[in-house]
């Protein structure tokens, strides 16, 4: 349950690599707090596992969340966890690629002694409800936001690095004409701001950062490549990575990163 509260949606195979147990007790436990209200099976993925897939999708029910929240006082500060049962298919997707990506840095992480995971937790950050909603101004008037899907750090030698990651699963273009409209170029502006004004400095005292893009294909992954090309700044701030990557490699850690210009970069340096 702590970990489906940290992550927000696990399959089973993620709840069987990151909990102690074997695959059999783990999926039997699983089950049970099910049954008794303390996790959710969100219904949208329910032709999954009718079409032969056993790998099951899980969040937090009523009853997990309130006991997470009287027996250990983990935050909830947003009630997202109320609407697990409602969740739609995108939304879902979106969430477990996510889950594939942290779940995947947390393991390699757990078999490296020269390298520590950091959470958001160990920014310490005080009196701040959403940290990492940034509204920044990009040329004179037009204002945008950005949220990442999850923040976190490596630590490694004594040096510390934060990522902020961005899930990519297609369902946006990639350019438009209008920023007001969603598209991927819109977030590209608003990272390239965030470093520009230095506001990763004066919010959170990182003296560096990166952006993390996984996506669908690597055709997606060319052409969000194109459009980081054009920033006036930054464009050493993002990296890139095709979703198949992950599953080439064993360990997520040892994956070559791709900067716009296809240099390659380790995320321990």
């Amino acid at each position: 349950m702590k970990c489906l509260h940290r992550h927000r949606f696990l399959r089973s195979d993620h709840i069987v690599s990151l909990c102690p147990g074997s695959r059999q007790q783990v999926l039997r436990r699983l089950q049970r707090l099910f049954h008794h209200g303390y996790l959710e099976r969100p219904p949208c993925q329910i032709d999954y596992y009718q079409s032969g897939s056993r790998r099951i999708a899980y969040g937090l029910g009523n009853k997990g969340a309130a006991w997470l929240k009287r027996e250990l006082a983990l935050p909830f500060h947003q009630p997202d966890w109320k609407q697990n049962h409602q969740v739609g298919r995108l939304f879902l997707q979106h969430a477990l690629l996510v889950s594939d990506i942290m779940v995947a840095v947390e393991l390699a992480c757990r078999n490296r002694n020269d390298i520590r995971f950091l959470s958001v937790d160990d920014l310490k950050i005080p009196n701040m409800r959403e940290p990492f909603q940034w509204r920044v101004h990009i040329g004179q008037r037009q204002k945008i936001g950005v949220i990442p899907d999850r923040v976190f750090g490596l630590e490694s030698n004594g040096k510390k690095s934060w990522y902020c990651l961005e899930a990519d699963r297609g369902t946006m273009p990639i350019t438009r004409s209008n920023l007001d409209q969603t598209s991927f170029q819109r977030k590209l502006l608003a990272y390239e701001a965030i470093w520009s004004q230095n506001l990763h400095r004066t919010r959170f005292g990182w003296q560096r950062f990166r952006v993390l893009t996984v996506t669908t294909s690597s055709e997606r992954v060319q052409g969000i490549k194109q459009a980081c090309q054009e920033l006036a700044h930054a464009r050493g701030l993002f990296l890139f990575l095709d979703a198949a990557a992950l599953a080439q490699y064993g360990e997520i850690l040892s994956i070559p990163w791709h900067t716009c210009h296809n240099d390659i970069y380790d995320l321990l340096l």
